[in-house]
């Protein structure tokens, strides 16, 4: 991951998702520069100037959605913007996840900030309070169709402005209201705009996109390595991997695969030993990583490049340009990055299906030296053959969890919104898919280390000798039958936790050896 800022400037420097998990974290503080203020309040004014002159301007002093010929009053203009975040809180299901919520936060006040909006420079402040003191409204995860922006999921996160909805704050659920009132604060009260301006948006589905862009890129790293591995455990070939084939179909992520993986398997006497035997050609599992890993980190960059785009831009509507022109426009449709998301869930997906394959092949027992199961004593021992079964669920589930949300349009708002993204589901939808691959991954680690137990006393290259080693330390070899569920969960973390990859960042900066390629700043930068 790229280093990030120690200071960013909302509305004036370039989000990126590593920026934004870094603000969520902590570790990047955030402020509204003087400049960006001046933005904000002259946006706010040509909102009040509006109001005054009294001429129709859709969502200041008209109705939403269908009832956009509905004029509303100058005194009624504020109750309009209370009353909106009020009806469009319907959110159903489970909440989503805290750091999500926070993201979401973030992303908005990015947006905000460009000075479009017509939002108070008090609403900002109030916001940027809650991100800053962990006060994370509570946002349920199902009720947006993507269009319009996220209306319902950006209702249920701006309640607590004015004193409704829930907060979670140290790991407990407060009344919106009452936690307000117990840290010396008051709930707002919006003026012309501000509540369309806070629904109006994408920022549930892009924080989706920032959890995805981080956590598939943590999967495609990890892949890379455990593919590598298992090329070792089978005594695979090296050649599919030679900068000479891929120089000929040139694709950014397969070069960049290719040569990572090379770099792992230099130095190995597995592979050393593996160079006169008879076989010609390994399954594609093995000698097509490159095509396959190297086509999933294209759909990664796709959306990469796609979100930070979206991070910085203006999505609610209308949008103020100046005095003159108010623009009532689509910037709030979300279907830019359900496509990419659809894609990127497909690409997670496929990662997935070949990790499973590759498990499949270990334990088939053609590979000279190790044994069938990946046990030498079967029969009444079942060795490695059930794991498999799991990996071949959690692959057939995210097959299913493959069709585009985006390729789905249901009319909304009595027809006014008659096209929308359904990108929310396709985001969220992605990092479920993403969870069944890691632990597809974790499983793949335990059966390629099992495997590579088989190839002692010889010795692999630095880094993978010094994964398997780490991997020892939490899962023994099993010579027999266990709870392999036990072992499974010690995989899951060491997925999570990017285990394998800090050890490649150790031991390459302790050699001196790095698995960089010429693509490194587009794949490792997010």
């Amino acid at each position: 991951m790229s280093s990030t800022p120690n200071n960013f400037n909302y509305g004036e420097d370039w989000l990126t998702a590593s920026t934004a998990l870094a603000i969520a974290s902590g570790n990047t503080k955030a402020n509204l520069s003087d400049r960006t203020r001046k933005k904000i309040k002259s946006s706010w004014k040509i909102v009040q100037n509006i109001v005054e002159k009294g001429y129709p301007v859709y969502g200041i002093n008209t109705g939403f959605g269908p009832l956009c010929t509905t004029k509303i009053s100058k005194e009624e203009t504020t109750i309009l913007q209370t009353n909106i975040l009020q009806s469009h809180s319907v959110g159903v299901g489970d909440a989503i996840a805290n750091d999500i919520a926070k993201l979401m936060l973030i992303l908005k006040v990015q947006s905000l900030a460009k000075g479009y909006s017509g939002i108070a420079e008090t609403t900002l402040d109030r916001i940027i309070w809650h991100i800053e003191n962990d006060a994370i409204p509570v946002v349920p995860s199902q009720g947006s169709v993507g269009a319009s922006g996220d209306l319902a999921p950006l209702s249920h996160l701006f309640l607590p402005l004015i004193g409704l909805g829930k907060i979670t704050f140290n790991g407990e659920t407060f009344e919106a209201g009452k936690f307000i009132k117990g840290v010396g604060l008051k709930p707002l009260q919006l003026g012309p705009k501000e509540g369309l301006a806070l629904i109006n948006g994408t920022q549930f589905i892009a924080a989706h996109g920032v959890k995805v862009v981080e956590k598939l890129h943590s999967c495609l790293s990890q892949a890379d390595i455990i593919g590598a591995m298992m090329i070792e455990g089978l005594q695979g070939s090296v050649k599919p991997f030679f900068n000479e084939l891929h120089a000929l179909r040139p694709y950014k992520g397969n070069i960049h695969v290719a040569k990572r993986v090379k770099r792992l398997l230099k130095g190995s006497e597995i592979m050393e030993d593996h160079i006169d035997c008879e076989r010609v050609q390994d399954p594609y599992s093995l000698r097509c990583i490159p095509q396959v890993h190297g086509a999933s980190r294209n759909a990664w960059l796709h959306l990469k490049e796609l979100l930070e785009v979206e991070l910085n831009s203006v999505t609610d509507n209308p949008v103020i340009i100046n005095e003159e022109l108010t623009i009532s426009g689509g910037n709030f449709h979300g279907q830019p990055l359900a496509m990419a998301l659809d894609y990127a869930c497909l690409a997670a997906s496929e990662i997935g299906n070949i990790s499973d394959r590759r498990i499949y092949l270990a334990l088939e027992g053609n590979s000279p030296g190790v044994p069938k199961l990946l046990m030498n004593d079967t029969g009444i021992n079942s060795g490695y053959m059930i794991l498999q079964y799991t990996t071949a669920a959690l692959a057939s589930e995210n097959k299913g969890l493959c069709f585009p949300s985006s390729a789905d349009s249901i009319p909304t708002s009595l027809g006014q919104e008659d096209h929308v993204s359904m990108g929310s589901i396709g985001g969220r939808k992605a990092l479920q898919v993403i969870g069944n691959v890691e632990k597809i991954l974790a499983i793949e680690l335990l059966t390629a280390a099992q495997a590579f137990e088989f190839r002692k006393p010889m010795k692999s290259g630095i880094f993978l000798d010094a994964i398997h080693t780490e991997i020892r330390k939490k899962v023994a070899f099993a010579a027999k039958d266990r709870v392999f569920a036990d072992d499974i969960e010690s995989g899951i973390q060491m997925i999570k936790d990017k285990t394998i990859i800090h050890i490649i960042d150790k031991v390459g900066s302790k050699e001196k050896i790095s698995l960089k390629t010429k693509y490194s700043d587009e794949f490792e930068v997010y």
